[in-house]
C-alpha cells in the first residue's frame, strides 16, 4: 500500500488542520472531502486540490476507493460515524473525545473489535517533544515509581464558540474537562505507564459562560444559542496500583496559572515538569536538589506530523495505534465518572466491564 487514500469528515478547524497535515505527510492522499455544509467542503476542496467531494459523509464512507476516514465533526456524531466507516471497510483517525458518552464509546469498541479495523484517537499532544522525550525518560526508569501527577490546562478567557455545538451538552458532551480536560488525562496516563483507575471524585463548575463572559477566540459565537456545559472542571483519581492523579482544566478563570496544557510527574527518584514547550527534569544528589532544562529542538517537524505517519504505519503494517480504541475508551470512563461525581457529590468507582 504505497500511499493511502484518505476522506476527510468535517471542514471546519479541525478538519482544514487534518487536511493541511496529511498534505505534508509523504505517502497520504487527501482523496476526497465532505461536511454537512456542503459550500464549506467545496471551499476547502479547491484550496486544498482536493479532487472529490461527496454530498454527505455517508457517501464519502461507501467510497471503496478510500483506505481511510478522518473524522472532525462534533463529539455527538463520532460514535455513528465511526461505526459506518469501520463497517463499510474503513481505518479510522478518530478527533478527540472518542465519544459523547460512555455508551457510545462502547460502541465504538465493539465494532473495532468485531471489524479489526484500524481506529486511532487523534491526541496529538503524545506526539509533542517534550512529552515525547518526558516517556522516554519514563521507560528507562529515571523517575523510579511515579505515584503522583498533577495535570493542568486553564484558560483564562477561552470559552469557544459560544452557542454552538461547543457549548451545548447534547453535541459537545461537555466543556472544558471533555474538550482539553480529555487531552491531559491522555497523556497523564500515558507518561504513568497506562495504569488502570479505579475510582474518580470530581466536581464542575459554570461561572462564566451563562453570563457570555470569558469568551475566547476559537469559533464564531452565535448569540443566539445556548450554553448548558461547565467552563472549569477538577478531579482526583486513583489507581488501582495505589497511584494518583489530579486534574484542573478550565475555559474561563481568574486565574495566572496553566495557560498551556501543564504536567508535573512525581517519581520515588525523579519528577518531570512539562509546561507547553518547555520541559524540566528535577532529581536530587550529593543531598541537593538538581534540576535540568531541555531546549526545543532547533528543527521540530511538528506532533502533527509524527502523528500521521504513526497513523499510516499502523494501516500498513496492521499494528495497534499508540492511542487505540481502550485509551479512548479509558479516557471516556473517567470523564463520565467525573460528570457523575459532580452531580452527586460522591466519588465514583469505575465499572470496566464492556
Amino acid at each position: 500500500m504505497s500511499v493511502i487514500r484518505l476522506g476527510i469528515i468535517g471542514t471546519g478547524n479541525i478538519g482544514r488542520e487534518h487536511i493541511k497535515g496529511f498534505r505534508d505527510t509523504e505517502g497520504a492522499e487527501v482523496a476526497a472531502v465532505t461536511d454537512a455544509h456542503l459550500p464549506g467542503a467545496e471551499r476547502a476542496a479547491r484550496e486544498f486540490g482536493i479532487p472529490q467531494v461527496h454530498v454527505n459523509a455517508g457517501e464519502l464512507i461507501k467510497d471503496e476507493s478510500l483506505d481511510a476516514v478522518v473524522i472532525g465533526v462534533p463529539n455527538k456524531y463520532h460514535a455513528e460515524l465511526a461505526v459506518a466507516a469501520m463497517d463499510h471497510g474503513k481505518h479510522v483517525l478518530l478527533e478527540k473525545p472518542m465519544a459523547v458518552s460512555l455508551a457510545d464509546a462502547q460502541r465504538i469498541v465493539h465494532a473495532q473489535r468485531r471489524t479489526g479495523k484500524i481506529v486511532m484517537i487523534s491526541h496529538q499532544l503524545r506526539w509533542h517533544w517534550t512529552v515525547m522525550a518526558v516517556k522516554a525518560q519514563a521507560e528507562r526508569g529515571a523517575f523510579g515509581r511515579i505515584y503522583h501527577a498533577k495535570v493542568a490546562w486553564l484558560r483564562r478567557k477561552g470559552i469557544p464558540g459560544w452557542g454552538t455545538w461547543f457549548t451545548r451538552k447534547e453535541e459537545s458532551g461537555g466543556g472544558p474537562l471533555i474538550d482539553i480536560g480529555v487531552h491531559m488525562l491522555d497523556l497523564a496516563l500515558h507518561l504513568m505507564g497506562d495504569v488502570k483507575p479505579v475510582s474518580v471524585f470530581g466536581a464542575t463548575y459554570a461561572e462564566f459562560g451563562p453570563r457570555k463572559k470569558g469568551i475566547g477566540t476559537w469559533g464564531t459565537p452565535n448569540w443566539d444559542g445556548y450554553f448548558d456545559v461547565e467552563d472549569l472542571a477538577t478531579a482526583f483519581v486513583r489507581m488501582e496500583d495505589g497511584s494518583t492523579l489530579t486534574l484542573d482544566v478550565s475555559w474561563a478563570a481568574h486565574t495566572d496559572a496553566e495557560q498551556s496544557h501543564a504536567i508535573h510527574l512525581f517519581g520515588s527518584e525523579g519528577g518531570a515538569s512539562i509546561r507547553g514547550n518547555k520541559v524540566k527534569f528535577l532529581t536530587e544528589q550529593f543531598d541537593l536538589p538538581m534540576e535540568a532544562e531541555l531546549s526545543a529542538p532547533s528543527h521540530d517537524e511538528g506532533a502533527r506530523l509524527r502523528m500521521n505517519r504513526h497513523f499510516l504505519a499502523c494501516i500498513r503494517e496492521g499494528k495497534q495505534p499508540l492511542t487505540h480504541v481502550m485509551t479512548g475508551y479509558t479516557n471516556n470512563l473517567i470523564l463520565d465518572a467525573i460528570y457523575r461525581s459532580s452531580e452527586t457529590g460522591k466519588p465514583i468507582e469505575l465499572d470496566w466491564s464492556l
